[in-house]
């Protein structure tokens, strides 16, 4: 941590702008902890804040960007692309499209505050064919409050930083492997978590060839189609005589199915 303050001091904006840039670009690196410590130096005169929030505003921009244009592109593959590398890519691709389907392009706003949603926004915006400066304007806004806080509380915390950075320096490598410890403890509770639940819909699966053959039954099952509006939108392809559904309101969308018919479920 000591190393940290000592890096900022000498790089400064060149720093933050390479950590805010790496992190707006899909790497797994935290930007809230420089940017606190940065606030927290800019309140002891080592820059001016203008300086410091244009250039982590600028930064995420030109992380942001790329992603948008991939996502105009190449569409809901880019999100399934990053929703399998994140920790929960179970939750992250509904998350994702439920977030962007209910507030649209004002989503941008609060997207970074959002863990899975900050790097899955971008190519989102772009597969929804949201224009190129309605995206560049919101994303602007929505770095500019995401760097704001953290900055501000570095801003008025600093002395209490300041403090806590000592503290943490005085316990060495060990501040280090405690912080890295926990990391790897809840991505290893998180990987056990999956690994299990995929192995309990293993027996509830049905192959593409299997489901065909059931569908030629005289009694075909019923196949509902669980995918959310927006992802519909940007891939209509759909198996055959399927009933499009909205888990929310699953109930009222599904009346009158025999209890004898199996029922198929199926979603991004």
């Amino acid at each position: 941590m000591h190393e940290l303050t000592e890096l900022l001091g000498r790089y400064g904006l060149l720093l933050v702008f390479a950590n805010v840039l790496l992190t707006q670009a899909g790497i797994p690196l935290p930007a809230v902890p420089i940017l606190v410590v940065a606030g927290a130096l800019a309140a002891q005169g080592e820059f001016s804040y203008t300086a410091l929030l244009l250039t982590a505003v600028g930064a995420a921009l030109l992380g942001d960007i790329p992603w948008f244009f991939a996502g105009r592109r190449y569409g809901h593959r880019v999100l399934r692309t990053l929703c399998r590398i994140a920790i929960e890519p179970d939750s992250c691709v509904k998350q994702t499209e439920s977030i962007f389907e209910r507030w649209g392009a004002p989503a941008l706003l609060f997207a970074k505050y959002i863990p899975g949603f900050a790097t899955v926004a971008p190519p989102l915006a772009g597969a929804m064919r949201l224009g190129f400066q309605p995206f560049v304007l919101f994303s602007a806004v929505g770095a500019l409050l995401w760097v704001a806080l953290p900055v501000a509380l570095g801003a008025v915390f600093h002395a209490e930083i300041e403090w806590a950075l000592e503290r943490l320096a005085d316990l060495g490598s060990g501040a280090l492997l405690l912080i890295g410890g926990l990391v790897l403890v809840y991505a290893g509770i998180k990987a056990a978590e999956r690994y299990m639940f995929l192995r309990m819909l293993r027996t509830a699966r049905v192959s593409v060839a299997e489901l065909r053959e059931m569908l030629q039954d005289e009694s075909p099952p019923v196949v509902v189609d669980v995918r959310s509006a927006t992802v519909r939108r940007l891939d209509p392809r759909h198996i055959p005589g399927a009933i499009p559904v909205n888990l929310d309101d699953a109930a009222a969308a599904l009346p009158g199915i025999p209890p004898d018919r199996d029922v198929v479920v199926y979603c991004s």
